[in-house]
């Protein structure tokens, strides 16, 4: 019986809490020292919440409540939007874990939604209300099943975008055997022709993606290098298919060859962006065509294999990851903030952020970002801005992230629709 009442008084710890945040008429009013709307920060800013979304945000004297308000001080603490995540792979784990080759062939589906499902409670305890997660790599279309999870509460998570299989030129994407005949596990979906790919889009949509993920190069060319896969004509016909549903279209590429070929074909995201020149820059910035460029993935793999940042000089791929990020920044570029997590630690997502501003973005701009910015690119209408009507997605973190953006990692406070995920007193 001793062992019954801490359980019981833990359950109903948690119906009491779902009862207040999910009422429609309840209301929550949030005390914190500065609030980051989306697009600045104010002093001494209050937010109220009714049910799941925000019923007024501004100076308090601006602010109306009845005298049934739960009040939540946030002293010392500044409150922002839920963060998006803009490139998340929580069908992966970190590559110094297991190899990527040895997560799609030896790890069983069941094993790898199971710790998906670790995965999406840790992205949310950060702070990170929201991910596009841009392909199972080998786990089919469980994406879908999770998110569909997330939504009917089954699990904690954050809110998904997802991509499925992701697309692949036949041939070209891992993993690979060196006997030809053997039947493996592909990373992705493969496609060809102009007819071939028109039909694994349509797929695509049809098994539930949100977002049509297309690898316009990749490591196939002679010996071993990065090379294009598809044509222009079949990504422009791809790319005309899946924006005809009302979806956007997410594109690997490393390649300056490939990026053009992206560009041409009017995709909405370049991911890594490696062969970006200050030209093709200058065409994705008259396009609208955003760039997220990963940089927390380069150097996870290169530290990997033994590079020592700060100790070691810089190798040649973090070189040109500073290249292409300064370039976009001067060519006006929307830049997106996501990490390719999953490649390093779910939960860690901010370090992405924090490596933005030591690659030369102002704080500020990091914080819209991973904010209104993505929620604009990713055609989140209602995420991404403390406005009046907006879902009541909102994370806060202990200090100042203006002024030391590594306080991102110090959350205090996790909101998902009006409902409280997470809170440090």
């Amino acid at each position: 019986m001793k062992k019954l009442i801490p359980a019981i008084a833990f359950l109903l710890f948690w119906l009491s809490a779902f009862t207040q945040t999910s009422n429609p008429e309840s209301y929550i009013l949030l005390k914190p020292d500065r609030v980051f709307d989306g697009g600045q920060m104010h002093t001494g800013w209050w937010v109220l919440i009714k049910g799941d979304h925000i019923e007024a945000a501004g100076e308090p004297s601006t602010i109306k409540f009845p005298s049934n308000v739960k009040v939540v001080n946030l002293a010392g603490s500044t409150l922002m939007p839920g963060l998006i995540e803009g490139h998340s792979h929580l069908f992966l784990h970190p590559y110094n874990e297991t190899t990527w080759n040895d997560q799609v062939q030896t790890e069983s589906r069941a094993e790898r939604t199971a710790r998906a499902v670790n995965h999406a409670r840790a992205t949310l305890m950060a702070g990170f209300t929201t991910v596009r997660d841009l392909g199972t790599e080998g786990a089919a279309y469980d994406d879908v099943g999770l998110k569909q999870a997330i939504n009917k509460g089954v699990i904690p998570g954050p809110r998904m975008l997802v991509a499925t299989r992701a697309i692949v030129a036949t041939g070209s994407y891992g993993p690979k055997s060196d006997v030809a005949e053997a039947e493996i596990i592909k990373g992705g979906e493969e496609a060809d022709g102009i007819d071939g790919i028109t039909r694994v889009v349509r797929s695509q949509i049809g098994h539930g993606a949100d977002v049509i993920k297309i690898y316009v190069d990749y490591r196939w060319g002679l010996n071993n290098t990065a090379a294009p896969t598809f044509t222009e004509e079949e990504l422009k016909v791809a790319v005309q298919v899946a924006k005809s549903s009302g979806r956007m279209v997410a594109v690997h590429s490393s390649t300056t060859e490939g990026m053009r070929r992206a560009i041409a074909a009017g995709v909405t995201t370049i991911e890594h962006g490696d062969g970006g020149t200050p030209e093709l820059f200058k065409l994705m910035k008259e396009k609208g065509i955003a760039l997220c460029p990963t940089i927390n993935a380069t150097e996870s793999i290169l530290s990997y294999k033994g590079w020592k940042k700060g100790i070691d000089p810089d190798p040649a791929g973090i070189k040109q990851k500073h290249y292409i990020f300064t370039e976009a920044m001067k060519a006006g570029v929307t830049i997106c903030m996501g990490g390719d997590v999953g490649v390093f630690a779910h939960g860690d997502n901010a370090q992405e952020m924090i490596l933005m501003t030591e690659y030369g973005m102002k704080p500020l701009d990091v914080l819209r970002s991973a904010t209104s910015v993505n929620a604009t690119v990713f055609g989140l209408k209602d995420l991404g801005n403390i406005k009046v009507g907006y879902l009541a997605d909102l994370v806060a973190v202990s200090g100042n992230p203006v002024e030391d953006i590594k306080v991102l990692k110090k959350v205090r406070l996790v909101m998902q629709a009006g409902e409280l995920v997470k809170e440090i007193k």
